[in-house]
């Protein structure tokens, strides 16, 4: 049995990753939420192979104890996939000049597309401690490519990418010292139709757009297919490298 944590697993995204790792009969997954409460239907329809832990990006430290209480003991993980991701909502909106910017605002745009993702690795460290391949892969953003910005704005978001790509490589060089086999890598999903991007429907037009099934489909065949060769890169969701 092939054991993969998704966090973020009800976003736009994440959701439709999970249904997509549960076609596979020897896949169980554990989801992290915020409201794990309101998701019971959809555990129950997955038979038993879906979990569903409580889980705050914004409040990262209290996951130990919650994934203590959920984890069976010597449940081994295989991977992360880290799709928690927030551009708008909640008083945060995307910058278009310096006089937008907030500094709560940006704080808790960097906790939820960023730091949230290193200390979650750091919690689950105790699972991913066998000798087969760990893959991580954390769910990043085009328009976090420093080398690629010809635009500018959006200045939380762009930079809280940025910020998780920089953990990303971080993590893929240490990684490998602790846990030996690992793929750890950063994937631009390509524009997908979820909440994150609905109020920008006239941009869209002018873009290639996916929907979360395709796109959940395009990062699981990333995904399934890393070795230890790819740690440490930056994947366009059709297996391109970006830049930086």
């Amino acid at each position: 049995m092939e054991r993969v944590v998704v966090a973020g697993a009800t976003g736009g995204i994440g959701r439709a990753i999970v249904e997509r790792l549960l076609t596979h009969p020897d896949r169980e997954v554990w989801g992290l939420c915020r409201q794990p409460d309101q998701e019971r239907d959809w555990c129950e329809r997955m038979a038993g192979r879906l979990h569903l832990i409580r889980w705050d990006a914004r409040e990262p430290e209290q996951i130990a104890g919650q994934l203590r209480a959920s984890l069976p003991d010597r449940t081994m993980l295989d991977g992360l996939i880290y799709a928690a991701g927030r551009l708008h909502g909640e008083g945060l909106q995307p910058e278009k000049r310096l006089e937008d910017l907030d500094a709560d605002s940006m704080a808790q745009a960097f906790a939820i597309n960023a730091t949230a993702f290193p200390l979650l690795v750091r919690s689950l460290l105790p699972w991913f401690r066998h000798p087969g391949l760990k893959r991580f892969m954390a769910v990043s953003a085009k328009v976090g490519s420093i080398d690629d910005n010809r635009m500018g704005g959006w200045y939380a978001y762009r930079a809280s990418k940025a910020a998780l790509n920089m953990f990303t490589r971080n993590l893929s060089i240490e990684l490998p010292r602790r846990l030996r086999s690992v793929a750890c890598v950063a994937v631009h999903p390509g524009t997908t139709r979820t909440a994150l991007s609905a109020p920008f429907e006239q941009s869209l037009a002018q873009l290639r757009v996916h929907t979360p099934d395709d796109t959940a489909g395009n990062l699981l065949t990333i995904f399934d297919a890393l070795t230890s060769d790819d740690n440490g890169r930056f994947i366009n969701w059709d297996g391109r490298d970006l830049p930086w």
